[in-house]
């Protein structure tokens, strides 16, 4: 049995599990189990329908901010996947990476790594960077590229590309990020960003999209979502201070099929 089919085939041994306190000493339960999310926030926002909490299957993304995560207390509390930052440009790697990837991936939940894109480094760079610091391991996440504007770089903040030239680097750190680990990754955006690049015309991949004051549905009109980060003032016992909170759009049983389908293999 690989390793993805024995951690797919834990997953289907359970429905959503009740919550509980999660023991420090080891994780809540089989790696793939699901856990019913027991989140609050420091600044919660009335949605329209549909709301968070409507979804079932929910996850967290971290980097350096969140200084300290016990992963098997928040995995228990409804973290069931999360995406953690890895690299920056073509030289950055975000110092808390290595901690909560194996921090992740020992609590038995989903992990994912993302890349966030610099527009004053060739996106080959880019991407042999992230490649030279990601590991490839059967049934992780697919990789994230994370697309945004650059306003607090000292060197990137100004320099902003029009639409078609932003959609070719993308393409070009895709196709050689996508030929290593042997699935198309997700992309990640704002809505900004979004509307400045015309990603409403990039097809083919997944989206991942941040909207934390409306619903994707109001924020990137008529545009398919596989995830949704709704807050960063989420709160999780396990995490301390405040965190991304993020839902799957999809039943449970549309998880696992997703994850069949998309994790590396």
């Amino acid at each position: 049995m690989t390793p993805m089919t024995r951690r797919l085939a834990l997953l289907g041994l359970t429905s959503l599990a009740a919550c509980g306190a999660a023991p420090r000493s080891a994780p809540p339960g089989p790696p793939g189990m699901l856990f019913r999310q027991r989140f609050d926030d420091a600044d919660p926002v009335d949605f329209a329908t549909p709301r968070p909490a409507q979804f079932p299957v929910h996850g967290i993304d971290a980097a350096r901010f969140q200084t300290r995560i016990d992963w098997n207390t928040a995995r228990a509390n409804g973290a069931n996947f999360a995406f953690i930052k890895a690299t920056e440009g073509g030289d950055l790697l975000d110092p808390s990476f290595k901690d909560h990837w194996r921090g992740a991936g020992r609590s038995g939940m989903w992990r994912g790594a993302y890349h966030f894109y610099y527009f004053c480094t060739e996106p080959e760079v880019q991407a042999r960077w992230f490649i030279r610091n990601v590991p490839r391991r059967a049934g992780d996440l697919p990789p994230v590229l994370d697309m945004e504007w650059n306003p607090q770089s000292p060197t990137c903040a100004t320099v902003r590309p029009p639409a078609a030239e932003v959609q070719d680097q993308m393409r070009r750190w895709l196709a050689i990020v996508t030929a290593h680990y042997g699935t198309r990754p997700i992309i990640y955006t704002t809505p900004g960003f979004y509307e400045d690049a015309n990603l409403r015309s990039f097809t083919g991949y997944d989206f991942w999209l941040r909207t934390t004051a409306k619903t994707p549905a109001e924020a990137y009109p008529g545009q398919p979502w596989r995830f949704w980060q709704y807050s960063a003032t989420g709160l999780i016992d396990g995490v301390a201070g405040e965190v991304d909170l993020n839902a799957f759009n999809g039943s449970q049983d549309a998880w696992q099929a997703w994850v069949a389908a998309r994790a590396i293999a």
